[in-house]
């Protein structure tokens, strides 16, 4: 054989190699989520996805064509992070660092697919802190989970709806970001008057601290899943699959809530390598309320809340946040 047959008879086989393997090759979509209870969605998709002997939800749904790669985050910042990176393509996320995404990028580089989860934040305070009215609070020490986080918006909002002056430094009464594994241990040590912050860790301060609820948030959206521009752009198809699989797996949550509290629960001890006491679960999981309802109305009442809490300064039209696929 000459040394141009030879060169001939390879090149037919790298071509042919090449071929086969884009044949081969998946598309991928990869996906954020946090080890809470209330990104079940998120928690369940991850580990049925990653268990031998599970039936992946998103997977056996979204086909064998499809590679699902999981992200799991700690905090909404560094998933926004991921998404403008291009890292990630879907990530469910708390509304707050949502919006404040949407704002930084004028609009251009994230939407939001759906809702997720509602309820289960909550203003505690210790049971010997003399706190009876909204006016107790002056001079207190109340903790969230971080500074600018979704809680602890909410807790400098609804103190200074009650009339009290707060400021990121100080004010009338002193807001300090606290890691939510760090609270109850200040908390039973008395170094904290209250603490705002959301589920499972209201009910490890009730359960394991004797905390009081004082205030309860029921109905406002705690998760979302939200979703980079550029990939809705390029792959809506498998963006709406995975929402339709998302919407799916809400409703088999709603109706089958032991099944759901048992996976969510396997879920997040394989994260974070700890079980979850299971009376701290059965508690929390009552404050949880499961959908997919997400408006612009909702956002509107977040970024009211953001901007008089001074963490919002520009606000602009939230016409493009809900993504089109969710009518």
């Amino acid at each position: 054989m000459t040394i141009r047959r030879k060169l001939f008879v390879l090149c037919v086989l790298i071509a042919g190699s090449t071929c086969l393997f884009a044949k081969e090759k998946k598309a991928t979509l990869r996906i954020g989520f946090f080890p809470n209870l209330t990104h079940a969605q998120g928690v369940i998709g991850a580990y049925t996805d990653k268990q031998a002997d599970l039936e992946s939800w998103f997977g056996s749904r979204l086909g064998d064509e499809v590679e699902l790669q999981w992200y799991c985050f700690n905090a909404g910042p560094s998933a926004m992070e991921a998404l403008f990176a291009g890292s990630i393509d879907i990530t469910y996320v708390g509304p707050n660092p949502s919006l404040n995404a949407y704002m930084r990028s004028e609009g251009e580089e994230i939407r939001i697919l759906s809702g997720s989860c509602r309820g289960g934040a909550a203003l505690l305070v210790h049971p010997e802190s003399g706190i009876e009215i909204p006016e107790d609070f002056k001079g207190k020490k109340i903790a969230t989970p971080q500074l600018g986080n979704t809680q602890d918006i909410a807790c400098r909002y609804w103190l200074m709806e009650h009339g009290l002056r707060i400021s990121q430094i100080g004010g009338d009464a002193f807001v300090i970001p606290t890691k939510n594994p760090d609270q109850l241990n200040l908390f039973e040590q008395k170094k904290l008057d209250a603490v705002y912050t959301v589920e499972p860790w209201v009910s490890v301060l009730e359960v394991k601290g004797g905390a009081k609820c004082f205030y309860e948030e029921s109905d406002s959206l705690v998760t979302v899943l939200a979703c980079g521009s550029k990939a809705l752009e390029e792959r809506k198809a498998l963006v709406e699959s995975f929402l339709q699989a998302h919407k799916e797996l809400t409703q088999w949550i709603i109706e089958h809530p032991e099944e759901a509290k048992e996976l969510v629960s396997a879920g997040i001890a394989a994260e974070v390598h700890r079980p979850l006491d299971p009376e701290i679960v059965e508690n929390a999981w009552k404050r949880l309320h499961f959908g997919t309802e997400v408006s612009v109305e909702d956002y509107e009442q977040i970024a009211d809340a953001a901007e008089k809490a001074g963490f919002l300064k520009k606000h602009i039209s939230l016409d493009r946040l809900i993504a089109p696929i969710m009518e």
